[in-house]
């Protein structure tokens, strides 16, 4: 059974809210064996009509850390001078009240 990671979830998310492209912007650096992110925080670029939405995407518990993250960027200010959208999108399993099945549910923060 294949474990769908946060970044997959987004891209899935994004494409069913419309997003007409939507692509994964962070790499692997194989020299020193991280995962690097556009401008240092961006996983994921999505074009909606004439928006330009960047997404971190994370597990639920990490949330905070991110926006941190991004508000301690060198690279935030431009971004919002171009005038990009910016959301950490946070993914947590949760149990509805009477359900057996757990569901996937993603909380968008808007850093804009």
């Amino acid at each position: 059974m294949s474990k769908t990671s946060p970044t997959q979830r987004s891209l899935a998310k994004l494409r069913a809210e419309g997003c007409d492209l939507v692509q994964v912007v962070e790499h692997w650096n194989p020299f020193a064996r991280i995962r690097q992110d556009l401008f240092g925080v961006v996983d994921i670029l999505a074009i909606r009509g004439e928006e330009t939405i960047a997404v971190q995407s994370t597990s639920g518990d990490n949330v905070s850390k991110r926006v941190d993250k991004i508000a301690e960027s060198d690279a935030i200010a431009a971004i919002r001078r171009a005038g990009w959208t910016f959301h950490v999108h946070g993914w947590r399993k949760v149990k509805p009240r009477g359900q057996k099945v757990a569901k996937w549910e993603c909380r968008v923060v808007d850093v804009s």
